[in-house]
């Protein structure tokens, strides 16, 4: 056991142009586990998703990405993983408690109003600038792209903690903008695996676009609920 936990916490795994340390490998396949089970509209997208968040924070806060120590700690990185631990509460609560939907998931996706749209743009604007003060404040390898990277995570977390079909956009901006960091920091082998995830959200978006398409709405009982594929 002691011998497992030790290869957990300082192991490496070569690849391609680098490597890649077990902590971060495992964090991120519990977040694709995480991003699987929301995609389905499981409850449990919420605690996987807490492993990987742990697991993560450890990696960025030390630097230790890629299988080598980073100049500076990505605060930005650290930061959400925070976020997706407080948020992620918010969201095992809500879905636990919101109504299930036709076909057995933990709710109804649905698109967000122009009101909630117009809300969601006023947030991510705040929250890109509060985080980029942040950063500046307590240094950032790149608090221009950083703040996004924590802004972005922390909207569309919300989001899908809501049901809004939006999030999965949002999701795929914070990808296209973690990718080009980390490739401009040289991590090119964890810059791959979130261009997997990116590529990953994009069939999200379809799967929760069909559900909400194919679901009734949590007040509409004009639309059939049969057949309703798993």
């Amino acid at each position: 056991m002691e011998t497992a936990i030790q290869w957990l916490l300082h192991g490496v795994i070569p690849v391609a142009g680098g490597a890649l340390a077990v902590r971060e490998v495992v964090g991120n396949l519990f977040g694709l586990a995480s991003a699987v089970l929301g995609m389905r509209r499981t409850v449990w997208a919420w605690p996987v998703g807490l492993v990987g968040n742990v697991l993560l924070f450890t990696v960025f806060v030390t630097g230790e990405l890629g299988g080598h120590t980073a100049g500076e700690p990505l605060w930005g990185q650290a930061g959400r993983q925070l976020m997706f631990v407080a948020v992620g509460v918010y969201g095992f609560w809500r879905w636990t408690h919101g109504a299930d939907a036709a076909d057995g998931g933990a709710l109804t996706p649905r698109w967000a109003s122009a009101g909630e749209r117009l809300r969601l743009l006023g947030l991510a604007a705040l929250g890109y600038a509060a985080a980029y003060v942040l950063l500046l404040l307590i240094g950032s390898w790149g608090p221009v792209t950083e703040a996004w990277i924590l802004a972005g995570s922390l909207l569309a977390t919300w989001g899908m903690a809501k049901g809004y079909v939006e999030f999965w956009l949002v999701w795929i901006a914070v990808d296209v903008v973690g990718v080009t960091t980390l490739v401009q920091a040289g991590y090119y082998p964890t810059a791959f695996m979130y261009l997997f995830y990116g590529v990953f959200c994009v069939a999200g978006l379809v799967a929760w676009v069909r559900a909400s398409r194919r679901l009734p709405g949590p007040t509409d009982t004009t639309r059939p609920t049969e057949e309703v594929p798993a």
